[in-house]
């Protein structure tokens, strides 16, 4: 079992072979001259040898005290160097950093500019684990998560990102084909891709949000997808209708290859947040990379 008294009557006796008496040790260390004497005693009965010659004049090490420090002087200056590194990592971003992503935002957001975070902090080692659950962060040995939706009940901070606009979309080929619905109503008259939600294994449910109005359509449907990159899949090959995010598909709507069908109710939107362990010396790294990510989808 660790013995915190004995390290702390190796640092009173650190200081006072540096310092070279108990009185200047005493007050390098913020205590009394006894206070000194009295750690010192405690260390040599604990240890069972005389570690110091005191004099009236002077202060040396026995025979048994030179090879005992000998031994323990470069423990301690392992331990310091530790204790710098440690405060380092509140400042300097390096080391290793492990993110839980999720899969949608790492393929179409922040994949394509991970090059850009690399080259700004050349001694970070980044892993960039895609999962669809957050898991347990710590036990998992996760330095930060990126996940969509509300925070379930949980002990980790959370910082909201952004919220994204939710849009339901089609390809023109599905509405060349199956006509567009003209009310939100009229999706159960059509294919529509369903999405899993990981959580309670079911389909979400679609909403349609507009000025302080908000109505349920149940969906019908023989495609049931948990990827969003399925889901974009069959978008893209006019296989049916679907609820997506707009963050990640803005270039798409804008150039036609997939159609907001219902732009008059615009009011739905998803969050994105960041998670991660403890508010209190949050670490550079992880504090880089969350601005990484703000900036990725600002």
């Amino acid at each position: 079992m660790f013995d915190g008294r004995l390290l702390n009557g190796v640092g009173v006796l650190a200081a006072v072979i540096e310092s070279g008496s108990f009185v200047r040790a005493a007050d390098a260390l913020g205590l009394t001259p006894s206070g000194v004497s009295r750690a010192i005693s405690r260390l040599e009965a604990r240890v069972g040898v005389r570690l110091l010659e005191r004099t009236t004049r002077s202060v040396g090490l026995t025979d048994e005290g030179r090879r005992f420090y000998t031994q323990v002087a470069p423990l301690l200056g392992g331990i310091e160097e530790a204790a710098v590194a440690a405060a380092g990592a509140a400042e300097l971003v390096r080391g290793r950093l492990r993110v839980n992503a999720d899969p949608y935002f790492s393929r179409l957001l922040l994949g394509p500019r991970l090059g850009e975070f690399l080259d700004r902090h050349a001694d970070l080692q980044l892993e960039v684990l895609t999962r669809n659950e957050i898991g347990e962060l710590v036990a998992d040995g996760m330095d930060v998560a990126i996940r969509f939706g509300e925070p379930p009940q949980t002990s980790l901070i959370a910082r909201q990102l952004l919220a994204t606009r939710v849009v339901t979309v089609a390809a023109p080929s599905y509405v060349e084909r199956y006509g567009r619905p003209k009310v939100p109503q009229d999706l159960t008259e059509h294919t529509c891709i369903q999405f899993q939600d990981s959580l309670t294994g079911r389909p979400f449910e679609w909403e349609f949000r507009r000025a302080g109005e908000t109505i349920l359509i149940e969906t019908r449907s023989r495609l049931l997808v948990n990827d969003a990159g399925t889901t974009l899949a069959t978008l893209f090959a006019g296989v049916g209708i679907a609820q997506v995010f707009e963050l990640g598909i803005k270039e798409q709507l804008r150039n036609g290859e997939l159609i907001d069908l219902f732009p008059d109710w615009p009011d739905e939107t998803f969050p994105l947040y960041a998670f991660y362990p403890s508010r209190r010396h949050l670490p550079a790294k992880v504090r880089a990379f969350i601005d990484f990510c703000v900036e990725v989808v600002g």
